[in-house]
């Protein structure tokens, strides 16, 4: 079985972070429940320079490094790679951060996973040509049986795998969307998310 696993808030806890670094940048008070759009500007009403000078901090290898787990990932993830099938980490995340992406990974016992960065959002500077950086047209040419995905954006990028099993964590900015059919599942954590997938062997 193929699994495709996002990385900011399925892995870790990047909102909550970000919810702490606008108060203290900004004086903005935007508790992590009241995150309600996935367009991080937008939620925490910032110009484009203010916005610009978060994500630049936000992307700091020892910030990215700083992210907490989210409960019961590794754990999960580990029992897939260890009955032997195919997990694949796709990230929006620039491919500037990809070094501390990676250590951020080995060092949450996910050493065995392959990442790669995938410009969702267009917001990036592909590093054409790299091992990690996955163009469009090679992503298509994946196959997945099942994804973990936050982010209603993202779901675009499913739609040619018209079989595909698609489990939305649930966060506060995607409680008001539309799933495109019935494959879509909210799951509240990790261990839903585990007793969600059925792995034949």
């Amino acid at each position: 079985m193929n699994i495709y696993v996002d990385f900011d808030d399925c892995l870790c806890e990047t909102a909550r972070y970000f919810s702490s670094l606008v108060k203290d940048m900004f004086s903005l008070d935007v508790p992590y429940e009241k995150i309600r759009y996935f367009n991080l500007q937008k939620s925490f009403s910032l110009s484009d320079e203010d916005y610009d000078k978060m994500m630049i901090h936000a992307h700091k290898p020892e910030i990215l490094l700083s992210y907490e787990e989210t409960p019961g990932a590794a754990l999960t993830i580990n029992k897939w790679l260890d009955a032997g099938h195919d997990v694949k980490i796709i990230t929006g995340r620039p491919s500037s951060a990809y070094d501390a992406s990676r250590q951020w990974l080995d060092e949450h016992g996910l050493g065995r996973l392959p990442l790669f960065c995938l410009n969702k959002y267009g917001r990036d500077n592909f590093i054409k040509g790299s091992s990690f950086n996955l163009e469009l047209e090679d992503y298509y040419k994946m196959h997945f049986d099942f994804a973990v995905e936050d982010s209603p954006h993202a779901f675009k990028f499913f739609e040619h795998l018209p079989h595909l099993k698609v489990l939305v964590f649930d966060r506060p900015w995607n409680q008001d969307c539309d799933f495109p059919n019935q494959n879509y599942k909210r799951c509240s954590d990790w261990n839903v998310i585990g007793k969600s997938v059925r792995l034949p062997m």
